[in-house]
């Protein structure tokens, strides 16, 4: 099995989302007693809030180049950034290390692609909704038209997760407002919505509404999965 590095902590409380995915689908993918080999990296959230609200994404990419090196001394053969907006930095991040990094917007791309959605809303921070790294990778990559909520309803978003959802609280309210806003997403041509923000599948979930929901935690887990244990079935495939 494949060593997975994770870079997480941003938030913890979608962090451990992500250790139970890989560990739960590496049980699926194996049977028995079997666990991830995983190398976990978790930074000061606090730390790299303040330089995100900065714009200093200078200082975030050399924090996550140091935990990236981290992992890899410590063995992982592949890592993931545990987060949607920190992939702001990933290009810069992957290029310290030697491990290939597993892009969280092409493991939701390819999904989609293989879905055959053609045009999808995305919610997630304002970083992600607005900056161009995430929707132009989707779009140029893949060919997929992505849409954003209006600017009131970003504020929203965004806010209520850096003000509840990294703090691990979950208001109905909010969720009635998000689903509002995946509803307005619908009405503007969306065929699905990606859930572009590691912490919003702890607020909704698919049972919510009725409208497809990519929730990039879950995808972005699986594939690691697959990743660490392709080799494994292709060695049983050939023996």
């Amino acid at each position: 099995m494949k060593t997975i590095g994770l870079i997480g902590g941003m938030s913890w409380e979608s962090t451990a989302n992500y250790y139970r995915e890989i560990n739960e689908g590496i049980k699926n993918a194996l049977g028995g007693l079997h666990s991830a080999k995983i190398c976990l990296y978790s930074v000061d959230f606090a730390e790299i809030e303040k330089l995100q609200q900065q714009e200093n994404w200078e200082k975030t990419a050399h924090i996550l180049a140091a935990a990236a090196k981290s992992v890899e001394t410590a063995g992982a053969d592949f890592f993931l950034l545990c987060t949607n907006t920190m992939h702001k930095v990933a290009e810069t991040v992957e290029k310290s290390v030697c491990i290939p990094l597993l892009h969280i917007a092409d493991a939701t791309a390819e999904k989609l692609v293989n879905e055959q959605v053609k045009r999808v809303g995305i919610i997630g921070t304002r970083f992600t909704m607005e900056h161009t790294f995430y929707k132009n990778r989707i779009t140029e990559k893949y060919g997929i038209e992505v849409i954003i909520p209006g600017k009131e309803s970003r504020n929203l978003i965004h806010e209520v997760i850096y003000s509840e959802l990294c703090l691990g609280k979950i208001s109905n309210a909010s969720r009635r407002s998000y689903l509002k806003i995946i509803d307005q997403l619908r009405n503007q041509g969306a065929e699905a919505v990606i859930l572009g923000c590691t912490e919003i599948a702890l607020l909704i979930q698919q049972g919510h509404t009725n409208v497809p929901l990519y929730d990039t935690t879950q995808i972005h887990a699986k594939k690691a999965v697959e990743l660490a244990t392709q080799h494994l079935k292709e060695y049983d495939r050939l023996g």
